[in-house]
């Protein structure tokens, strides 16, 4: 069995620094970003979603609203592209959306940079080296994000995070928040073609053979 990671103090303690001050020199703009999706969008303001953690404890995550509770006639959601909204568009692509998740990095949920939280439902579809994605701290920003983001295939952005859980140091978290804001600017990776993000995460080809070599009835 895997040795249980620890998180660095130093990572925490400069994650704590600069989300505090972050935090507070963005105040102004979260308060407008905030009026503008309550105009928009209505409210509540924050969507708030479970999103599993260090070594998969779920916690809350914060972000700015970016879709609309758009129903069809069967009282169902209507798929995300349709329900995201053009303010919705431009926060995600600028990632103004992502600025509340500095919220979850003061409180010790997050950290600045590490993989990104995805879906609770996602953990019992990862290969075990997958689920390593999780011996970190979820971050704001990733190796994977500045390495292609929603172009990427789910299995390349696995890929990513497991490096970076294995070759974290500090000027790695460094490297990583220098070519975030250039990915930002650029507004590279968004979306997958066809989807407003990325596509669901059904489980990789390679779960799949395992999950079925285990299998009592495979080979009958």
């Amino acid at each position: 069995m895997r040795p249980k990671k620890t998180i660095p103090l130093s990572k925490r303690l400069f994650d704590k620094i600069v989300s505090l001050l972050l935090i507070v020199l963005l105040s102004p703009l979260m308060l407008f970003i905030a009026l503008i999706v309550w105009l928009v969008h209505g409210s509540p303001v924050l969507f708030r979603q479970q999103r599993p953690g260090y070594l998969g404890k779920p916690f809350t995550c914060y972000k700015f609203r970016t879709m609309v509770e758009r129903r069809d006639e069967q009282g169902n959601l209507l798929p995300d592209e349709q329900r995201l909204t053009r303010l919705g568009r431009f926060l995600r692509s600028t990632s103004l959306d992502e600025l509340p998740e500095l919220l979850n990095v003061l409180r010790g949920e997050m950290s600045l940079v590490g993989p990104r939280p995805l879906l609770m439902q996602y953990l019992d579809r990862y290969t075990p080296e997958q689920a390593r994605r999780h011996e970190v701290l979820p971050g704001i920003t990733g190796w994977a994000q500045v390495n292609g983001r929603n172009a990427l295939s789910w299995e390349e952005k696995f890929r990513l995070d497991v490096w970076y859980v294995d070759h974290w140091s500090f000027w790695l978290d460094l490297k990583i928040l220098a070519l975030t804001l250039i990915k930002v600017l650029k507004r590279e990776g968004i979306s997958s073609e066809g989807f407003a993000t990325a596509p669901e995460f059904l489980g990789s080809a390679e779960q799949s053979w395992e999950a079925r070599e285990e299998s009592p009835e495979h080979g009958s």
